[in-house]
């Protein structure tokens, strides 16, 4: 596709209205408005999620669903050091499910060469276009069926695979073997071709039931971005039998902001994790904590009490405690100013004159909007509330500020 000056020019001058608007107005000579708002609202989708990408005025976008499809620069990034940290052999990769090309081009700069894999003829296109306007002349784009792709080729050193989760009819599938292509029966033609493979799955995907269908994970990756759980990525080995008790599994929490620095992951296996004592407080002490999303995904809810020196607060509460200020702990971090019970007067004691909190419950019977209600309390300010059980099966209420 490409667009006249007239169009572009219209586009740079619009880059920030509303799109739905411009819709509305009578389409100026020479202006192809159909394509100036598919590119308006494409530039306006990615500025947030791929920043970098929104600074190249001669890319080009799809229509939404690629858009919401397509990994963030912040992930795509994190996918890079992956493949880096493996160490081996880079020479070249394959992107089997190539999509707008997000990955594929924080992968290629890697590589010597890449192969872009489509099988719709419109991304194809576009990503032609951009890869050329991304300064990316090495990535080949190739429109064809993953399966395809693989049966006519030879020399790879990594495939990277991100299977569509969308059935036939539009709606999200979480399980491998209903996305396309199946990854399960994929996995043997994939190391067949590299010795290497990069999968990404649905964050909504049971991790143990990964590592139990897939034969040869050499390691996994629970990705969080802003503390929500974004992607699972699982690399998997050519000769690595999986032992699904022994894969390392690292958990991290990206910031969505490109100058922030990369955090640590929190490293563990689940024997580690199974043999891992969790010893209970009596008590809230000094500091709470509450780990991110990607922590919580994976499950390292005991191993964390050996590694960070903590105890918990209740088996399924999953929030901990220390008197001892853990400042590397994986999540937020918070100075506990006092707790109670739930009667009247303790509540009274405990909250005073507060009118606004933040809240969260946390092995609670009570939804925050119920609690809320019954506390008189708006939503916001410095107050850190957390409704919890305690290991002896007390309903108290946890008064904190953030520590960091």
């Amino acid at each position: 596709m490409k667009l006249n000056s007239e169009t572009c020019h219209f586009i740079r001058l619009h880059a920030r209205d509303d799109v739905h608007t411009l819709a509305l107005q009578t389409p100026q000579p020479g202006v192809d408005l159909e394509a100036a708002i598919i590119q308006i609202a494409g530039r306006q989708a990615l500025a947030g999620k791929v920043p970098s990408w929104t600074a190249h005025e001669d890319l080009l976008f799809p229509t939404r669903l690629p858009l919401e499809q397509c990994s963030s620069e912040a992930t795509a990034r994190y996918k890079a050091e992956v493949v880096r940290n493996c160490g081996g052999v880079r020479k070249r990769m394959a992107d089997l499910t190539g999509g707008l090309g997000v990955d594929c081009a924080f992968l290629a700069q890697l590589f010597e060469q890449v192969d872009y894999v489509e099988r719709q003829e419109g991304l194809c296109n576009l990503a032609q276009h951009n890869f050329t306007a991304l300064g990316l002349p090495h990535i080949n784009v190739h429109q064809a069926q993953a399966e395809e792709f693989l049966s006519q080729t030879q020399g790879i050193d990594w495939i990277y695979l991100d299977p569509a989760r969308r059935d036939g009819h539009g709606g999200k599938t979480v399980a491998i073997a209903h996305c396309e292509p199946d990854a399960t029966q994929l996995e043997p033609l994939m190391l067949d071709k590299a010795p290497h493979v990069l999968l990404k799955l649905s964050p909504m995907l049971d991790l143990a039931q990964a590592l139990q269908e897939l034969k040869h994970v050499a390691s996994a990756h629970v990705v969080a971005v802003d503390n929500e759980c974004k992607e699972l990525l699982l690399v998997l080995e050519r000769g690595y039998n999986t032992e699904a008790g022994d894969v390392p599994i690292s958990c991290i929490n990206l910031s969505g902001r490109n100058d922030a620095p990369q955090p640590n992951a929190f490293l563990f296996t689940r024997n580690e994790e199974r043999n891992s004592p969790c010893p209970l407080a009596e008590k809230p002490q000094t500091y709470l904590y509450e780990p991110h999303a990607a922590l919580l995904k994976a499950g390292a809810f005991r191993r964390i009490t050996q590694v960070c020196r903590m105890q918990k607060l209740h088996p399924n509460s999953h929030l901990y405690t220390s008197d001892h200020l853990v400042e590397d702990f994986p999540g937020r971090i918070f100075c506990i100013q006092g707790w109670s019970g739930f009667g009247k007067k303790e509540l009274k004691t405990l909250l005073g004159p507060e009118k606004r909190a933040n809240l969260s419950v946390r092995n609670f019977p009570a939804t925050v909007a119920e609690l809320r209600k019954r506390l008189h309390l708006a939503d916001g300010g410095e107050t850190y509330l957390f409704a919890t059980t305690l290991s002896a099966g007390e309903k108290v209420l946890i008064r904190t500020v953030k520590a960091r």
